[in-house]
């Protein structure tokens, strides 16, 4: 069995439940607030209620509980009054008892409605019986008890006669008359509160469960991290402007999403690559899944590398679906594929673009032995020359569920940058590419977060900027916080 199997087995902890929770905080409020809002409803327009309680006392017909009896007498009487009082509860909700009593108040409701108004108990280990009345009226309350027990300490004494006098039949003598109530009884405003909070928190913390039980694709850093291992090293916002076919650096130079590419760029610069002494530093950077954003982030890393001086090759190695080229709307029909067919040098496919210090070597046209070109020794050895001539050499190939490049450019670079999409890359797809990965001894050196919600990125910093026209605009984004078209 392996570890994750162990983890899987042994729960959910108490870190990765805060975890949950922290995630979809605002789903578990809302179920928090509407549990304890439709509580708080039913207790205030819930109709008031009252009890009031008359006591009686069980004795014997000729007061025989104590003085003239002997212990025997004693014992036998007060188990007689025992048995009689076990039915009372029973008793006083009979037609014999409350048939009178809907005369004596006049009351326009049937023995059966009546007796649901009216409870009787016995405390344990005592002779005497409760009569309890709960109405909306705390005056019906009152009269409705007294009249009950004035009636069933009548029935009692005549009509439940079994014995004679001599044998001394229970009797019921009114000992404490009930009071109008001071308040309602029911609602208990506090304790439903309570229990509304209570429950609320509980649902709340369930339905964030339950929902991360049923999500299967990555909503967070922390999601990607949990299954990596490794660090973020970016968190990119959805926004239009990366839809444009320019890198941010150049379309938006003054604001948030091109900081935040600088910020990528400063990251990548204390990445863990393997570099030879004199040589450029190579950047591979792939995705799980197509639409995840990988060659929008590699064009403009490479734009942000290129604007602070660095001399860097962005090289198109998904040749299965190239977009580079069309991203930055340059000419895309020679490339890569002709130069590791024999057909031109590199040289000749080579373009400059926004700046002389970057260059971009296309994909080129689509070849049938895609995965046979960029596995061999030309590749390698391209590669490993552009290396020699640039500060920084980007690479950006196919999805990890589209094919293996990224394992074979991710060994000469000792790892390989990863992008993951909020709401598109699945999490079982991240732990099958880790897994990889893993197998292929390419570390993960770190993953760009794409798709992202603006106002968890550097809270503040979205929501206004400042074009180049002095202009201020806000973020825009479509409903459910995809741009229509996905970026490649």
């Amino acid at each position: 069995m392996d570890q994750n199997q162990m983890e899987q087995e042994e729960g959910i902890t108490l870190g990765e439940l805060l975890q949950i929770i922290q995630k979809h905080i605002v789903s578990a409020i809302v179920v928090c607030v509407v549990v304890f809002a439709a509580v708080a409803a039913y207790t205030f327009l819930a109709p008031k209620k009252y009890e009031a309680t008359a006591e009686l006392l069980a004795m014997s017909g000729q007061g025989a509980i104590s003085g003239d009896a002997n212990a025997s007498q004693y014992s036998s009487i007060g188990s007689y009054i025992n048995t009689q009082i076990a039915t009372y509860p029973q008793l006083v909700k009979t037609e014999a008892v409350l048939a009178p009593v809907i005369d004596d108040l006049g009351l326009d409701t049937t023995v059966a409605e009546t007796a649901e108004l009216i409870t009787a108990s016995n405390p344990a280990g005592t002779f005497m019986v409760g009569i309890t009345a709960e109405t909306e009226d705390p005056a019906l309350s009152q009269q409705l008890a007294n009249a009950v027990a004035d009636s069933l300490s009548e029935q009692v004494s005549t009509s439940m006669d079994t014995v004679s006098k001599d044998q001394a039949p229970v009797s019921l003598s009114v000992v404490q008359q009930a009071a109008l109530p001071e308040g309602p009884s029911s609602p208990n405003v506090p304790l439903y509160l309570a229990a509304g909070l209570v429950v609320g928190v509980i649902l709340g913390i369930g339905f964030a469960i339950v929902r991360e039980m049923l999500n299967t694709r990555i909503d967070t850093t922390s999601d990607v991290r949990g299954i990596l291992g490794s660090s973020a090293i970016g968190s990119i916002p959805d926004d239009q402007i990366l839809l444009k076919q320019q890198p941010v650096v150049v379309a938006q130079p003054g604001g948030p999403i091109a900081e935040e590419y600088r910020r990528i760029r400063t990251n990548i610069s204390f990445l863990k690559t393997d570099r030879v002494s004199g040589e450029g530093q190579l950047i591979v950077i792939s995705s799980v899944s197509p639409s995840e954003g990988k060659t929008t982030t590699a064009v403009n890393v490479a734009a942000a590398l290129a604007e602070d001086g660095a001399k860097v090759l962005l090289i198109d190695a998904d040749l299965r679906h190239p977009s580079v080229a069309k991203h930055l709307g340059i000419e895309g029909h020679a490339g890569l594929a002709h130069v590791l067919s024999g057909q031109m040098t590199p040289k000749d496919v080579v373009q400059s673009y926004w700046k002389p210090n970057l260059h971009i070597l296309p994909a080129g046209k689509r070849p049938a032995n895609a995965s046979i070109l960029l596995n061999s020794d030309t590749m390698e050895a391209l590669v490993r020359q552009a290396l020699t001539q640039y500060d920084y050499v980007i690479i950006d190939t196919a999805p990890m569920t589209v094919s293996n490049d990224g394992v074979v450019f991710g060994r000469l670079a000792n790892g390989i940058v990863l992008v993951t999409g909020k709401g598109i890359t699945e999490k079982k797809d991240l732990q099958e590419t880790a897994e990889t990965l893993k197998t292929a001894s390419v570390p993960v050196l770190g993953f760009i977060f794409t798709f992202a919600d603006p106002k968890k990125s550097h809270a503040g910093n979205y929501y206004y900027y400042y074009y180049e026209d002095g202009t201020k605009r806000s973020n825009t984004k479509r409903k459910g916080g995809k741009n229509t078209k996905r970026r490649q």
